[in-house]
C-alpha cells in the first residue's frame, strides 16, 4: 500500500512541476556590465570612454527587476590645444556611482499569450532611479593661454544622479524552464545635479553654462539569476 501511496505522491509532484512549468522566476539576481560613456558637460569637445558595473538585483516580477547598481568609469573632455577648447580647459573623471533603479518592462503590463509580435517586444523596457556620483576630476585650473586666470571648480564632489533608461533584455532558460541568465543592451541618460563632472563652475557670464551635467551610456548586461522560486501569473517563456 505504501509504494502506490509514493507513486501517487510522485506523479502529483510531477504533474504540478510540469503545470507550473514556463511559469516559475527566480527572485534574486547578480550581474555586470560594461558600457561606452559620453559626457556632456560645459565643455565643447567630449570623448567617448569605458565604464564598468555590478549590480544585485531583485526581481518583483520577472517584468520588474529592481537593482542596486555600483559603477566606476572614466569621463573625458576639452584639450590643451585651443582646437579642442578655446579657453585650453581639459577634464579626466574618474567617476564611482551608485545607483538603485527600477525597470518596467512591457511584458509586465501587455497581455502576450498566443501573440509572436507582442511575445517578441514584451522584453523591451523603461527605467529610472536615483543614485549618487562621486567626481574625481584632474583638470586645467589655470588657462594656458593666461596663466593668472584660475577656473572656479572642485577636483572632488559627490552628487545627486538621476538616471533615465530604455533597453531589451534577452531571456535565457533552464532545464526547469526559468530563465536563468540574462543578456540586456540599454541606453541610460544621467542627469547629474551640480558643476562636479567636469571640475568646472564656469560664471555664465563668461562661458555657456546653461544646463545640467550630463552623461550618456551604452551598456550591455550579464545578470544570473538565484534564490528562490516564484510564480508569475502569466507564462514567461513561450514554447511556440
Amino acid at each position: 500500500m505504501k509504494k502506490y501511496i509514493l507513486i501517487f505522491v510522485f506523479a502529483s509532484a510531477s504533474l504540478v512541476a510540469k503545470a507550473q512549468s514556463g511559469f516559475n522566476y527566480y527572485e534574486w539576481g547578480v550581474g555586470a556590465g560594461a558600457s561606452i560613456v559620453r559626457p556632456y558637460a560645459d565643455l565643447k569637445k567630449q570623448y567617448n570612454d569605458l565604464a564598468f558595473n555590478i549590480n544585485l538585483t531583485y526581481n518583483y516580477s520577472p517584468y520588474v527587476p529592481i537593482a542596486l547598481e555600483l559603477q566606476l568609469g572614466t569621463l573625458r573632455g576639452g584639450g590643451d590645444a585651443i582646437s579642442l577648447d578655446k579657453d585650453t580647459r581639459k577634464f579626466n573623471n574618474k567617476y564611482k556611482a551608485l545607483i538603485l533603479r527600477g525597470d518596467l518592462m512591457a511584458g509586465e503590463i501587455i497581455d502576450y499569450a498566443d501573440n509572436d509580435f507582442l511575445n517578441a517586444i514584451k522584453d523591451f523596457y523603461i527605467g529610472s532611479g536615483i543614485g549618487a556620483i562621486n567626481n574625481n576630476v584632474k583638470v586645467n585650473r589655470y588657462s594656458l593661454i593666461d596663466p593668472t586666470y584660475k577656473f572656479p571648480g572642485k577636483d572632488k564632489s559627490v552628487e545627486l544622479l538621476i538616471p533615465l533608461r530604455f533597453g531589451y533584455e534577452f531571456k535565457l532558460y533552464d532545464a526547469y524552464d526559468q530563465n536563468s541568465f540574462n543578456i540586456s543592451i540599454t541606453y541610460q541618460h544621467n542627469i547629474t545635479f551640480g558643476e562636479g563632472l567636469d571640475g568646472y563652475n564656469d560664471p555664465p557670464d563668461k562661458f555657456k553654462n546653461n544646463a545640467l551635467d550630463q552623461y550618456a551610456q551604452v551598456t550591455i548586461g550579464f545578470k544570473y539569476n538565484f534564490g528562490n522560486t516564484t510564480s508569475y501569473t502569466k507564462l514567461i517563456r513561450s514554447f511556440r
